[in-house]
């Protein structure tokens, strides 16, 4: 068994997580959770990935140190925390609520976590050129299904699902052969022709796929379907 990445002694204080220094372990999500406000934690069986599912995902989408992995909606930056602590890889989440960055940055900051930012910005402001790797655990569907969602900070509108969804499908449709992408739940609209599911687990609700590939995205926009049709556009 390859040996876990140690994990660094978190500075003192309510919510700190305790480890062992002789065998270090991952934290479960509840341990892990503390580090936020109540109204945060509540959210976290149904919006943030579980401490395992992290991990199984991280160790897909890193194959060496070099690799750069962007969360596409990172929330309070649990995945790319979890997965610079079990793989050697780099770490950058966009979020586009600034209370949820903020989390972020003072967990990071609390657990000294290193190979990791969180950026303030809208996914349609990033470059995929600039990454290997991506994690997608169903960023926007809350504009589909406003129930979903967390607060009111930003717009919620079913026409945003399908801009949404055209631009991170036009990015990584331009992204090279071997690129890697894990879905988590989900419809995987995001993933453009020429991408193969390569690995399930987790009952099949976490997919591992990698470009084989260049095919054309198409001349189709999700945005103008949506606005034509949204009953053809289901979530698994």
């Amino acid at each position: 068994m390859a040996a876990m990445s140690k994990l660094p002694t978190p500075n003192s204080g309510p919510g700190s997580v305790w480890f062992d220094r002789e065998f270090p372990r991952l934290p479960r999500d509840r341990e892990f959770d503390q580090i936020w406000p109540k109204h945060l934690r509540d959210f976290s069986a149904l919006h943030w990935t579980s401490v395992e599912i992290c991990q199984h995902a991280a160790r897909w989408l890193v194959t060496g140190p070099e690799t750069r992995v962007l969360d596409v909606g990172c929330g309070p930056g649990k995945f790319c925390a979890i997965g610079a602590f079990t793989t050697a890889g780099h770490f950058t989440g966009v979020e586009q609520r600034k209370r949820l960055c903020r989390a972020a940055w003072n967990m990071l900051d609390h657990y000294c976590i290193p190979r990791v930012q969180i950026l303030h910005a809208n996914v349609m402001e990033i470059s995929f050129a600039n990454f290997d790797a991506f994690y997608i655990f169903n960023p926007f569907e809350e504009n589909l299904m406003p129930e979903l969602k967390i607060d009111d900070e930003v717009a919620v509108e079913m026409e945003l699902y399908g801009s949404y969804i055209d631009y991170v499908r036009g990015q990584l449709s331009q992204a090279r052969l071997g690129t890697r992408v894990v879905t988590f739940w989900g419809s995987c609209h995001e993933v453009p022709p020429g991408y193969e599911c390569e690995e399930t687990a987790f009952d099949g609700k976490l997919r591992l796929w990698i470009k084989r590939c260049d095919l054309p995205v198409g001349d189709s926009s999700f945005a103008a379907a949506l606005m034509g049709d949204a009953s053809s556009f289901s979530i698994v």
